[in-house]
């Protein structure tokens, strides 16, 4: 029985040999060591991070001088005192700056940092248990509970000893100082008070041991110019700008409309494809298969070989346009004029371009050996065809394509141009756009790219995912009160906000909506109002000023397009908006609030014809307050809230009211408010100011 029980005595104190073992253990030992070891450093659990898109797959986008806002959940184990700070630098800078974090709530923390120039930025999240400011916390506890804190003392000091060994510089001499000040003290609460000192706090947060440090994952933020989110477009088909309807015009004729256009406040002057036109297969007018001797065909059928300084492609000037030289004349009078070109980046070719001969491996062939055309069923573009961008039957891609297209883009930036409009980038791969973006940017940060891209909702995001700058959007066909809320708050109040910036363009030379058809001149200049207000980035095309509303009977096209013939448009038609125009740009420029994209809140209105909306920019005390008759036939009046909250007021404030297209001042007291809005001028803008 005493035997017995020795040897269960011996046994059950064998584990406390096993503390004797050495730390350091092998695989060999236990084949879980390596994943204790990949495990065991990182204490805490870093989620939820704003903003993040798919997990930091893709960037989030942001403007010079913007500051980011960076939220996460940081959860660790214990009652050890939290800290965190953000991570971040602009790629390719060896030191990283940081800022830290501080908690907001229930494991919430938030910080931020700005990002002053263009380019591309990397940031992280870091978390640690502070030990130093875990002991000042429970030493003030004791002291304060009136508990013995003499051997507290002591291991305060030895973590500021423990400090001083790593540090080095003023730091280390700062804590070798302060410790001998310690070690001179004989009482207590003057050494507790020294421990507690704001000069050894602000260098224990430097420098201490930062326990069970944590880092997330590394995100990168483009940083683009202030014209990525806030501009207005003119579109300028540039046959169309002269005075003689059996050719196109000159660059100097269309050099010549430049003052027109800056002075109804636009930024980009926005040209479509300006290259050689193939022959083959050339469209005639209202797209008809069969052209005239002397139509022009759409220019969006690239290619002409022989013709131009470069072989008549992608990189030559349409001959009856004008030079490569003379192109850089109209690039630089436009910068003359405040404004800047945007191109348009078509690259399907006709069947004339020079690729076609040179690199047949770009193209799709049919058994019978001639090339396929361009197809979209049942539809079909037989003055086009497509490059390809893999070989067949899912091989690789076509490396010296890819260059080549690459290469286009920056021939059009060494002349001076940085805003690209892609022509159907929804028809390319997704791989492509965000390596060749990527690629340019590298050289040009400043460049800017807008997807033309009218398809599927995903597929317009995971562009915008992919580089874009900004994107067309359906606000083209957007003409009720609650698909328009719905659709602005989807795009400037969630997750899209990071990665989606909207132009909404009000038309396009392919696109003539039905309410322009059908509203006339009311329509036009409610349109524009929505557009240049609703996103702080928008473009026209030219003709929208005349209201020019003519459709081909039964679709959204323009009859008598000029996308397939000569055209001379009177700028002064009786009936236009131009005055409109410019007010409304003015508008634009003199209210920050309106340059902004994600600060637009909805209003509620009674009357489901008028829509209410405002954009508050509280840092430069700008409110604008928007009302917008959504009838192009009728007059409308509604009762809606004024928003007085969001300038600090009471129910029962009085605030000032400026309309900005008409110069109207007056007064309203209190939220609930009466508007009455005819269908002839049917919008209202109002700078509010606390009375």
């Amino acid at each position: 029985m005493t035997t017995a029980t020795t040897n269960r005595t011996a046994r059950a104190a064998k584990p406390a040999k096993a503390a004797k073992m050495p730390q350091t253990l092998s695989d060999a030992q236990d084949p879980g060591i390596a994943r204790l070891r990949a495990l065991a450093p990182y204490r805490f659990l870093i989620e939820n991070v704003e903003p993040e898109i798919n997990g930091g797959r893709y960037p989030v986008k942001r403007e010079a001088g913007d500051r980011i806002e960076v939220w996460a959940d940081i959860v660790c184990d214990g009652h050890g005192v939290t800290a965190a700070a953000i991570r971040y630098r602009r790629q390719g800078e060896g030191d990283w700056h940081t800022t830290p974090m501080r908690h907001y709530d229930n494991d919430r923390w938030t910080g931020g940092f700005r990002v002053e120039q263009i380019g591309r930025f990397e940031y992280t999240i870091e978390a640690w248990v502070d030990e130093f400011e875990t002991w000042r916390r429970d030493l003030v506890k004791k002291a304060n509970a009136g508990q013995d804190i003499d051997s507290d003392l002591v291991e305060g000091r030895a973590l500021v000893e423990a400090t001083r060994d790593g540090a080095d510089g003023d730091d280390r001499a700062t804590l070798e100082n302060i410790l001998r000040e310690l070690d001179g003290i004989e009482d207590a609460p003057t050494r507790m008070d020294l421990l507690m000192s704001e000069r050894l706090d602000a260098v224990m947060r430097r420098r201490a041991p930062r326990v069970g440090l944590t880092a997330y994952r590394t995100l990168e933020v483009v940083v683009d110019r202030l014209s990525a989110r806030f501009t207005a477009w003119y579109e300028m088909f540039w046959r169309s700008q002269g005075t003689d309807a059996s050719r196109g015009a000159s660059i100097d004729e269309c050099i010549a409309r430049l003052p027109y256009i800056r002075d109804m406040g636009f930024d980009v002057v926005y040209i479509v494809p300006h290259h050689p036109i193939g022959r083959t297969n050339r469209k005639g007018k209202n797209n008809s298969l069969v052209a005239g001797p002397h139509d022009p065909g759409s220019p969006y059928a690239i290619g002409d070989a022989g013709v131009g300084e470069h072989g008549g492609g992608h990189k030559d000037v349409n001959p009856e346009w004008g030079s490569l030289a003379d192109f850089r004349r109209f690039v630089a009078a436009t910068h003359e004029h405040g404004m800047e070109v945007a191109i348009d980046f078509a690259i399907q070719c006709s069947p004339d371009h020079p690729w076609i001969k040179d690199h047949p491996d770009w193209f799709r062939w049919r058994n019978d050996g001639t090339i396929r055309f361009a197809e979209n069923p049942p539809k079909k573009y037989e003055d086009i065809v497509n490059v390809e961008f893999y070989r067949p039957h899912g091989g690789p891609p076509i490396e010296p394509l890819w260059l080549e297209l690459r290469d286009v883009v920056l021939f059009w930036a060494a002349q001076g141009v940085k805003v690209f409009r892609v022509d159907n980038p929804h028809t390319k791969p997704l791989p492509f756009w965000e390596w060749m973006i990527g690629e340019v940017q590298r050289d040009h940060p400043d460049a800017i790219f807008l997807s033309e891209a009218f398809t599927r909702p995903k597929v317009m995001k995971g562009l915008a995912k992919h580089g874009f700058t900004q994107s067309y959007s359906y606000f083209t066909w957007r003409n009720a009160k609650q698909e328009l809320t719905e659709y602005l708050e989807e795009l400037t109040q969630g997750p899209t906000r990071e990665y989606m910036r909207a132009n909404f363009f009000a038309n396009t030379p392919d696109i003539l909506p039905v309410i322009l058809q059908t509203g006339g001149r009311s329509a036009f200049m409610s349109r524009v109002v929505l557009a240049a207000t609703l996103s702080s980035a928008y473009g026209i095309y030219n003709g929208f000023e005349l209201c020019e509303g003519t459709p081909i009977p039964g679709k959204e096209e323009y009859l008598n397009s000029e996308k397939y013939e000569y055209k001379v448009w009177d700028w002064d038609r009786p009936g236009n908006i131009r005055d409109w125009i410019t007010k409304l740009n003015a508008a634009r420029r003199s209210n920050p609030a309106l340059q902004e994209y994600d600060n637009l809140r909805f209003y509620r209105a009674d009357n489901d014809k008028i829509i209410v909306y405002g954009k508050h920019a509280p840092q430069a005390g700008n409110f604008v307050l928007i009302a917008v008759n959504l009838d192009p036939h009728n007059a409308h009046e509604t009762y809606f809230d004024l928003p007085l909250w969001e300038l600090g007021l009471p129910d029962w404030g009085t605030v000032r009211l400026e309309e900005l297209i008409s110069g109207y001042t007056f007064s309203w007291t209190g939220t609930r408010q009466h508007v009455w809005i005819d269908h002839q001028l049917p919008a209202f803008i109002w700078r509010v100011t606390p009375a």
